[in-house]
């Protein structure tokens, strides 16, 4: 089953957070105010941060002592903390503004959230634990949470559709909803009715004999691209001599113009694709979209075995 999104959650599941988000947006009277007032998100939660740079590690061995109840430990370094008891949250000060507000929608959507209110008396959460691809069930839900609030439900995508087709889209947007690039994109391609993807490679490194490479950090697609092309089997790293390499915006550019490629899909047969490819200090966004579904009129034929 193709997932709303890449966090992982049944369609039930989905369904269920995203009407809590919607009934937060609505107690904090937030739909339509951008950037997504976090403040009153919280206030809507019954939650408050606690504004003083405390999140240190004497302090968190302090609250773990004194927690009555279970405990959900970190991984690794706590970047963020909900105390039940207290409807107290605590931020890692040291990271990176836009990355603090998601930190502070998930922590509210533990809050939030009536089946996983009580469950703990102190969350602890770290990189490992909101990573998509390594949260287990109870921070993923407060992930979707945090995405359904900050993009306002369907708003976002929406306004993008609104737009010619291209990476600047959510690129954009994303100032608009206050937002990382990073997590617009990806909003923008697993949301989006097209057949595209998006590469996401770590920034080139310079490299004698290559010209540089880039290593494939993640990937997302669309639902229609995971129908028509499956899982691809993309390199681990990018040089100049591949087609989506030679892309790759180096020596001081932002962005590459849009360029034809080939792919093919799971039954064998070739899509004409167009990519572009923009980058920023943490990382280079590769958006690919099938030629054939820019039209939502367009229907591409399965191959049929005449065998």
């Amino acid at each position: 089953m193709i997932k709303p999104d890449d966090s992982r959650l049944t369609r039930a599941q989905y369904a269920k957070v995203r009407s809590e988000a919607e009934r937060a947006l609505s107690l904090a009277g937030a739909l339509g105010r951008f950037p997504t007032p976090i403040d009153d998100i919280m206030a809507a939660a019954n939650v408050e941060e606690v504004k003083e740079d405390v999140l240190n590690e004497s302090f968190i061995l302090k609250l773990r002592k004194q927690a009555s109840g279970a405990l959900k430990s970190a991984l690794s370094k706590v970047i963020g903390l909900f105390d039940a008891k207290a409807r107290l949250v605590f931020i890692d000060r040291s990271l990176h503004v836009v990355k603090q507000m998601f930190v502070r929608l998930h922590e509210t959507g533990h809050a939030f959230m009536a089946w996983q209110r009580d469950l703990y008396a102190v969350v602890e959460d770290c990189d490992q634990t909101i990573e998509p691809s390594t949260a287990d069930l109870f921070d993923r839900e407060a992930n979707v949470f945090a995405s359904e609030v900050v993009f306002q439900l369907d708003g976002f995508t929406k306004e993008a559709e609104e737009k010619e087709f291209g990476i600047l889209v959510p690129v954009n947007l994303s100032k608009r909803y206050g937002a990382s690039i990073y997590s617009s994109v990806r909003r923008y391609v697993s949301h989006n009715w097209r057949a595209c993807t998006v590469l996401v490679l770590n920034p080139p490194e310079l490299v004698p004999g290559d010209g540089f490479r880039a290593s494939l950090r993640r990937h997302c697609s669309s639902p229609r691209f995971a129908e028509i092309f499956g899982e691809v089997d993309w390199p681990l790293v990018f040089t100049p001599s591949h087609p989506i390499g030679a892309m790759v915006p180096a020596y001081g550019r932002r962005m590459s113009g849009k360029r034809t490629i080939s792919l093919v899909d799971r039954n064998g047969d070739t899509h004409e694709c167009i990519a572009e490819a923009f980058t920023q200090s943490y990382q280079v966004f590769v958006l690919i979209h099938a030629v054939s579904t820019l039209t939502k009129t367009s229907i591409i034929m399965p191959s049929i075995n005449k065998a």
